[in-house]
């Protein structure tokens, strides 16, 4: 796969961890929430998710976590400067 879709899901992977630590919810209620299975969303969180995330999955689990789908997978620049200098190194 790809370095930077890589450095992509691990991104989004840890929004979902913080939104979901925000909620004060634990994987297996939020997975319960959308429908997908706990050891799913573990590899969601962590970036592991090789197959790659579908758009459904991503606006299921914004809706669970009550928040817009962009918070997912909008990014600073200082987050994109992280691509460029992580795929730089690989």
């Amino acid at each position: 796969m790809d370095v930077s879709k890589v450095i992509i899901y691990r991104q989004i992977g840890a929004k979902v961890a913080y939104y979901r630590t925000l909620r004060q919810l634990t994987q297996e209620e939020l997975a319960k929430k959308v429908h997908i299975s706990r050891s799913t969303l573990y590899r969601i969180e962590h970036g592991r998710y090789e197959e790659g995330i579908s758009l459904s999955t991503l606006i299921d689990i914004a809706d669970g976590l009550h928040i817009e789908l962009s918070h997912l997978t909008s990014f600073t620049e200082e987050e994109k400067k992280l691509w460029w200098e992580t795929d730089a190194n690989l």
